[in-house]
């Protein structure tokens, strides 16, 4: 029986100590962190951006993720799941948003990503009639796409980042091995708090050791100021209708994904289903706050799967508690010091996480597609479409004499092509006899 000082932190609504409150809402805010500013360090560096535009993207993805998963505590009208659910920068988006800047710059991105928000707000009042469209099969072969597009990004961050004089040195490759065993080390030999955050541990000891190898260079650290109110719309916004096309797909995704890690909140959390307002709420301050990210710079937000694991295990729904940890991301992305201490963070100390957060893209989208048997019907269509999807990625020549329309989504990262293949098969590929034999075996085991 849990004494009445903690029963707070069990309860949607409680109000436990300021104090417990803190570190109950820093530990999510740990477990977030780094991916919130991965996705914004790597299209940086795609777009060779100098350390102080970095570090002020990074201050803007901080600012965005503690707004907006305040609001999803504490909603604005039909803005908001009132629930204790992290918002940050998307990992999915990156790939698609990796092409549209290569193609556009940063502005193109932004201005798909102000669209494609509002799209996602119009997608929040026809949940019931779009989730029959993804299952764990075509949300699985999403995730497969999605990794493996950036696996190989991830491992030039690891031999050094691209460009870099020293790439594939030594240094750099024992640098990232050190970052990728210490996460191994922390993630499966430790509990608790360290376990939860192997990878931002891991990152810290990364950073430290590349100090004396000379690999950081805290000049624009120093010449950063101490506060700063990030500038709305400092690179431009363009519309071009081909990234937005593309883009549009992956809002999709976001929203199922949003949906899922709602019901999951509520599930693991409270022990009953999410109503319709929740699951609505959710799905409009996602749209709404991948447009005002636009505003801010950056790239779209989503929830967070990784602080509905930690609830889910925890049992911890106090929506205040976790509040108190988006009001700290809110406060940080005011300090432009904060952002470029991270900015300066060698690539190969990024690398030796990111290779194995991509990775384990593609190992959950594995586990969700083998929900069901992977035979007949199901093993055809994650074929078709992880082979046209990385098929077309790896060579774009392919779509040359495609129009300008299409041709975003087949040179892009191949994720928005695996996706619609999938969806397409999975609604006109009939079910085989042995899936149907399957399910009915199945139904009769759950039966008994």
């Amino acid at each position: 029986m849990k004494n009445n000082k903690n029963s707070f932190i069990y309860q949607l609504d409680g109000k436990p100590p300021l104090n417990m409150a803190i570190l109950l809402g820093l530990q999510h805010v740990l477990a977030m962190f780094v991916g919130n500013v991965t996705p914004i360090i790597i299209i940086s560096g795609m777009l060779k951006l100098p350390i102080d535009q970095k570090a002020f993207l990074i201050q803007s993805a901080m600012l965005v993720s503690g707004v907006v998963s305040l609001i999803q505590c504490y909603p604005i009208g039909p803005v908001g799941a009132r629930l204790p659910i992290i918002m940050g920068t998307s990992f999915g988006f990156l790939p698609v948003c990796l092409a549209i800047a290569s193609k556009y710059g940063l502005a193109g991105v932004l201005g798909a990503t102000m669209i494609g928000g509002i799209f996602q707000v119009i997608l929040g009042f026809f949940l019931k009639h779009l989730r029959k469209y993804f299952p764990p099969l075509i949300t699985g072969i999403v995730l497969v796409s999605i990794g493996l597009s950036l696996v190989a990004t991830g491992m030039k961050y690891f031999a050094g980042g691209v460009g870099a004089p020293d790439f594939g040195s030594s240094a750099n490759l024992l640098l990232g091995t050190t970052v990728l065993l210490i996460i191994l080390i922390l993630k499966h030999f430790t509990k608790g708090i360290t376990s939860m955050s192997s990878v931002l541990i891991a990152l810290i000891v990364g950073y430290l050791i590349a100090i004396p190898m000379g690999k950081i260079n805290f000049t624009s650290v120093a010449n950063a100021s101490w506060f700063a109110f990030p500038i709305p719309l400092k690179y431009g916004i363009e519309f071009h209708f081909d990234a937005i096309l593309s883009i549009l797909i992956m809002f999709v995704i976001s929203t199922v994904e949003t949906v899922g890690n709602t019901c999951g909140i509520v599930s693991g959390g409270l022990g009953r289903e999410a109503t319709d307002r929740e699951v609505s709420g959710a799905v409009i301050a996602d749209g709404l706050g991948s447009s005002f990210a636009a505003l801010f710079n950056v790239l779209p937000n989503t929830s967070y799967g990784q602080n509905v694991g930690l609830i889910t295990m925890t049992k911890i729904i106090n929506r205040f508690s976790i509040a108190t940890g988006a009001l700290f991301l809110l406060i940080t992305g005011l300090f432009p010091k904060v952002g470029a201490i991270i900015a300066v963070m060698p690539a190969s100390v990024l690398g030796g996480a990111a290779v194995l957060m991509f990775s384990m893209m593609v190992v959950s989208g594995i586990n969700q597609i083998t929900e069901e048997p992977l035979a007949g019907r199901n093993t055809t269509i994650f074929a078709v479409s992880i082979g046209l999807g990385v098929g077309f990625s790896l060579v774009p020549g392919a779509s040359q004499n495609f129009p300008h329309l299409f041709k975003m989504l087949f040179e892009g990262s191949g994720v928005a092509v695996a996706t619609l293949v999938a969806i397409l098969l999975n609604i006109v590929l009939p079910k085989d006899e042995v899936e149907e034999t399957v399910s009915s075996e199945i139904n009769e085991e759950s039966a008994l």
